[in-house]
């Protein structure tokens, strides 16, 4: 049986079954360190109770969704608490750990608050801000080629695994902005603000074609009280 979608040039695709697979993508829930705009990469900070209540959000709204065959996270704990959260509620599922969907390393940058990062980390700062895809952040950060490169060759191998199944991946920020380039290389799509806990499907086919088929869903937080989260889900930090 076939199904059809657009791709992220309006063009429409048919599936045959066990031809794609369909990548549920969650950014994690809120920090301490997102509240208060406090750079994080590579350091591992747990959930506050906002980003607790946002993993609980999520976890029951993919609970009443398609079948998950599969759960994937990010080794660091706010990725690892969320993606944890919705196994609970999609069938106990065990979460597996994949080090290389963490947040782009940030180099100096990381534990500053981002406001005072141009004058206390200015080197840093402007690598940040940087365009340039090859620029590495002093102090050890990664470049966005290196983040890309790591982030999309995890995805590619999780969908090679699971052809024909639905996968929820609980990753950050940065890594989400690199997998929406690769999925929309050459269009003019803008990945947007990645909020905490949103939910991006993307259709990975056997071809390697990637199509986005949803993005930045956070309709399972309306009413909630704790929508307007979300730093780091920019050029900055996740």
């Amino acid at each position: 049986m076939a199904t059809a979608t657009h791709s992220s040039d309006g063009e429409e695709v048919d599936y045959i079954d066990g031809s794609v697979t369909e990548i549920v993508i969650v950014r994690h829930g809120e920090t301490e360190w997102n509240a208060d705009r406090r750079i994080q990469g590579h350091l591992d900070i747990d959930l506050n109770d906002v980003g607790r209540q946002q993993a609980v959000a999520v976890a029951e709204r993919l609970s009443k969704e398609p079948k998950i065959s599969a759960i994937y996270s990010s080794d660091l704990k706010r990725a690892l608490e969320t993606a944890k959260t919705i196994a609970s509620k999609c069938g106990g599922l065990q979460v597996i750990q994949e080090p290389n969907l963490r947040e782009r390393h940030l180099g100096d940058l990381q534990g500053v608050v981002y406001g005072d990062a141009p004058t206390l980390k200015t080197k840093a700062y402007e690598a940040l801000q940087s365009h340039g895809m090859d620029v590495e952040i002093p102090g050890g950060g990664e470049s966005l080629n290196q983040l890309s490169r790591r982030c999309t060759a995890s995805l590619q191998t999780i969908a090679s695994k699971h052809r024909g199944e639905r996968v929820v991946v609980v990753t950050h920020g940065g890594v989400i902005r690199a997998l929406h380039e690769r999925a929309s290389t050459g269009k003019r799509h803008r990945a947007g603000r990645i909020l905490n806990v949103s939910v991006n499907v993307l259709h990975l086919t056997d071809t390697e074609k990637w199509v986005i088929k949803s993005w930045g869903d956070v309709s399972h937080l309306n009413g909630a009280g704790y929508l307007d989260s979300g730093f780091g889900g920019d050029r900055t930090s996740g």
